[in-house]
């Protein structure tokens, strides 16, 4: 990546379809969308075609129904394979990088459900190394504590594997822990811990979610405009700048393209 790139999460909301969408993302100068594979991975022929030749910056989000701690292991076999089809269809349509909210703890310790999903995502990388796939695989730092996914969990995982780096859903860290990451400060010290644990090219090569959220005790509850919310998004977006941040920001407010130029724009001015 060349530059800090901001990214719908979906087709924009004035659209009626990846042709028109990538057309109002020309004309609202927006740099790509992150496919949504809410449900299954499925995206047919004349999609596929638009999303390959748009010449924009393309994430995806594998289905959300993913555990690789459940506790049946029909329910594991399917997430690994939802996660590798997710990995393989946005490689063939020349994506940046894919990512998933990888497990729940189901009222285990920490160390157990690390050890789960490292082995799970051993598998995946090992599946995608046979097609020589090396698109970024990044599980996504979540909003509740019932969730596995927190930054300090995520960054370890990285470290183990060549082709994982974090998403991190700024949002949802701000919701996980009730009102805190939401200060300069805090978004710098993000920055500055996975730089100096993954390295300059995770912070040339960065996936993040941002939005507006409302939370509570437990967690994050809904996303919301950015201006609707208490999203501290102008000082994050000044710490992506004071940190030559480059990537992909991916915007997952309800308003998905105005929020994303509200973004991008005001990135811009500083």
């Amino acid at each position: 990546m060349d530059k800090l790139n901001f990214l719908t999460a979906g087709v924009p909301l004035s659209a009626k379809g990846y042709d028109d969408g990538f057309e109002v993302l020309n004309n609202m100068n927006l740099d790509g969308l992150e496919l949504e594979f809410v449900r299954g991975v499925r995206i047919s022929d004349k999609s596929r075609e638009a999303v390959s030749g748009s010449g924009k910056i393309i994430t995806a989000h594998a289905p959300f129904y993913v555990n690789l701690n459940a506790r049946e292991e029909d329910k594991v076999e399917a997430s690994i394979q939802r996660i590798i089809e997710t990995a393989q269809t946005a490689n063939e349509l020349g994506g940046f990088s894919i990512t998933f909210h990888a497990a729940y703890y189901l009222g285990m310790e920490k160390e157990p459900v690390y050890g789960q999903v490292r082995k799970q995502i051993e598998i995946i990388t090992n599946e995608l190394k046979k097609t020589d796939n090396k698109i970024w695989i990044r599980p996504e730092t979540t909003g509740k504590a019932t969730q596995w996914g927190d930054l300090e969990e995520i960054v370890r995982l990285s470290k183990e594997f060549e082709t994982v780096l974090p998403c991190v859903d700024f949002s949802h860290l701000h919701a996980r822990y009730n009102g805190i990451s939401n200060t300069y400060d805090e978004f710098a010290a993000i920055f500055e811990k996975i730089g100096n644990e993954l390295g300059q090219v995770a912070l040339d090569n960065f996936h993040a979610h941002i939005a507006g959220i409302d939370y509570g005790a437990k967690g994050e509850k809904k996303h919301l405009n950015l201006e609707e919310s208490d999203m501290n998004y102008k000082e994050l977006l000044k710490a992506f700048k004071d940190f030559n941040i480059k990537g992909a920001i991916v915007c997952e407010s309800p308003n998905i393209e105005e929020d994303a130029k509200l973004m991008k724009d005001y990135y811009l001015s500083l």
